[in-house]
């Protein structure tokens, strides 16, 4: 019988946090690992993400002299990591509470208790939560999860939402922790407006704006689409980073709310639901800033939104951000710019369009000259309404007049090339060449003559031409051989057929294969060629940058 190891009843601490305690990088405590067979060994945790028992790392780290002193603030963090585990939020709005408070929440640890006094009183309560608020989100960030507002995120809408006045009421439905509705505008003289359905996160996001001394604070809890605790609330600024891809954000229990004045978003755009969410909550000259994925710009099912937003006057711009400015994973997100107009006739009569994406996520946010277009409406009602920003940055720099020069003269080119490419053929004087004697590919490939390669069969002797082969695999006798009863092409190794003939008399049939296949590529280029530069000339002509020659 083997004994079952005792579960570690001390705070647990990941290879990153090692590395913080003793001043080193990840890849040295790796390296540790490796090297010393005393290391101590993962407590808990998985093959790729292991924890240690901090205790027996402290330990270690001194009989090494590789430690350093722990300070409070990492103490009080791991003490949090090894009484909550997965529910931090739940430690850092007990925390808050004992330092608001004074009094301590029931299951609150009495180790965590005293760190978390001995920490305020050197550095103050609302330096205590700030820590912890900011530990959180880079734990949360290194472990691939969107739970927070990465500070990429908080960065780009303070940037783009810009100075907010004294006394104008800032508003966020989706606001987590509080990290955009405390980050965004003054610290002081703003009436902040908050909801959100987690209510561990509502109440550390309360506290840490009663801590750090905010006034004109208010976060309820509640599920902002199905229960908008804030119905009657009309907003100067409304900023969200709101959940993405929820299936069921109560569409049917919707159809009929009045929030959703340019369309009922389907099932699968829940983002444009809070995005109608957002807008509804805005006074007459009220802006919106939302973080949206990419591919709410350009989804089919979004299109009828979309069209509204722009046909009305209300959607002012597309941001594009850097890859890496989310949180968990690399790929873009997008900004959205809503504006309620305060007036008949105050409405925008184009979007600013803005691509970041070239950028770096640290780097400057004000865009270059070669990063922005101011884009009319009409020229965005089109059957996709793709609101996507480098699609119409990149149309709104090209030089149509070179870009039709160029495509005009390798179409010609191409086809003048096409008619050289047909070879010359006779009249045949015999019977088909799979009439006669011929030999299946399955044995040339026994033989050891061919190989199945990827699409087609090869050639890998000297008696065998590669082109005479593949040639006579596409004739029609054999393509019917290869086509299955649903109309599909799939090559038949075993029923496909090639007449026997001399080596020479394959290189002659050869070069005419091989000059038809240039052929037929060469004309699916000229395909290509003639749908872009008819395209590129009737956009030049309707937007002004063509005209005929007289």
């Amino acid at each position: 019988m083997t004994d079952t190891p005792t579960p570690p009843t001390g705070p647990l601490v990941t290879g990153s946090e090692i590395a913080r305690l003793a001043g080193v990088t990840r890849a040295a405590v790796s390296n540790w690992r490796r090297r010393y067979d005393d290391f101590p060994a993962p407590a808990a945790g998985g093959v790729n993400s292991p924890l240690f028992d901090l205790t027996e790392v402290q330990v270690w780290l001194d009989r090494q002299r590789k430690g350093q002193d722990v300070s409070v603030d990492v103490q009080l963090w791991q003490a949090l990591r090894g009484a909550y585990g997965d529910d931090m939020v739940g430690g850092l709005a007990d925390v808050a509470r004992l330092l608001a408070e004074g009094e301590t929440p029931a299951g609150l640890p009495s180790d965590v208790v005293g760190l978390a006094r001995e920490f305020t009183g050197s550095s103050g309560a609302a330096e205590v939560v700030s820590a912890l608020a900011e530990r959180f989100t880079d734990s949360v960030r290194r472990a691939g999860s969107d739970q927070v507002t990465s500070p990429r995120i908080v960065r780009a809408v303070r940037h783009f939402a810009g100075e907010v006045a004294s006394g104008a009421t800032l508003f966020d439905p989706a606001c987590g922790i509080g990290t955009l509705l405390l980050a965004v505008g003054p610290e002081q003289g703003l009436v902040r407006r908050g909801q959100e359905l987690d209510a561990r996160s509502a109440r550390f996001a309360q506290l840490r704006a009663d801590l750090s001394g905010r006034t004109g604070v208010v976060v309820a809890t509640g599920d902002s689409l199905r229960d908008d605790r804030w119905a009657e609330l009309g907003a100067d600024l409304v900023v969200c980073d709101p959940p993405v891809s929820e299936p069921d954000w109560g569409r049917e229990n919707l159809l009929l709310d009045s929030r959703w004045e340019f369309g009922i978003p389907s099932r699968a755009e829940s983002e444009l639901a809070w995005l109608q969410h957002a807008y509804a909550h805005t006074a007459p000259g009220g802006r919106v800033v939302v973080v949206m994925p990419a591919s709410v710009a350009y989804r089919k099912a979004g299109r009828r939104i979309r069209a509204e937003l722009v046909r009305r006057g209300i959607l002012t711009q597309v941001t594009a951000l850097p890859p890496g400015t989310a949180a968990s994973h690399a790929l873009p997100v997008h900004l959205w710019h809503l504006r309620r107009p305060r007036a008949l006739g105050d409405a925008v009569t184009v979007v600013r369009m803005v691509d970041l994406t070239a950028g770096d996520p640290d780097g400057s946010l004000e865009p270059g000259p070669g990063q922005l277009a101011e884009v009319p409406l009409i020229d965005l009602l089109d059957d996709a309404v793709d609101l996507t920003p480098g699609r119409h940055v990149e149309e709104s720099h090209r030089d149509y007049a070179v870009a039709y020069q160029s495509l005009q003269r390798e179409l010609t080119e191409q086809v003048r090339m096409l008619a050289e490419l047909l070879p010359a053929l006779a009249a045949g004087g015999g019977p088909s060449s799979l009439d006669g004697p011929t030999v299946s590919v399955a044995d040339l490939a026994r033989a050891g003559l061919v190989e199945y390669g990827d699409p087609e069969p090869v050639s890998v002797s000297d008696q065998l031409n590669t082109d005479y082969l593949q040639g006579f695999l596409r004739s029609v006798t054999n393509t019917r051989r290869s086509t299955s009863t649903s109309g599909t092409f799939r090559f038949d190794g075993k029923g496909a057929r090639i007449p026997q003939m001399d080596i020479a008399g394959q290189r002659r049939y050869g070069a005419a294969f091989r000059a038809l296949q240039e052929f037929e590529e060469r004309t699916r280029r000229v395909a290509e060629l003639s749908r872009d530069v008819a395209s590129l000339a009737r956009d030049g002509l309707a937007n002004g940058a063509l005209e005929p020659e007289s």
